[in-house]
């Protein structure tokens, strides 16, 4: 839970969350989107995939990218025991 309240806490890593709800894209699509370099990009990637926000996929040369809203849901319901 501690690495994912860390990938939530930079602005960068929640415009890529944003951008992935709209839908899949590569590593270079992200890329294009921000004024930063690739590698830098990459490990904002690599830090939301440590925490479960993200999964990638190969499809040939490319990795594809897309949301895990799994994990969301288990923070929703751990959120939602502190409504009353």
């Amino acid at each position: 839970m501690n690495t994912f309240f860390k990938a939530l806490n930079d602005p960068t890593r929640r415009e890529i969350l944003e951008l992935l709800n709209k839908g899949d894209l590569t590593a270079g699509d992200i890329a294009d989107r921000f004024d930063m370099t690739k590698p830098s990009i990459s490990h904002h990637l690599d830090l939301l995939k440590q925490a479960g926000l993200v999964v990638s996929l190969r499809e040939g040369q490319f990795i594809k990218y897309s949301i895990n809203t799994t994990v969301f849901d288990g923070i929703a319901v751990w959120l939602m025991q502190f409504k009353k």
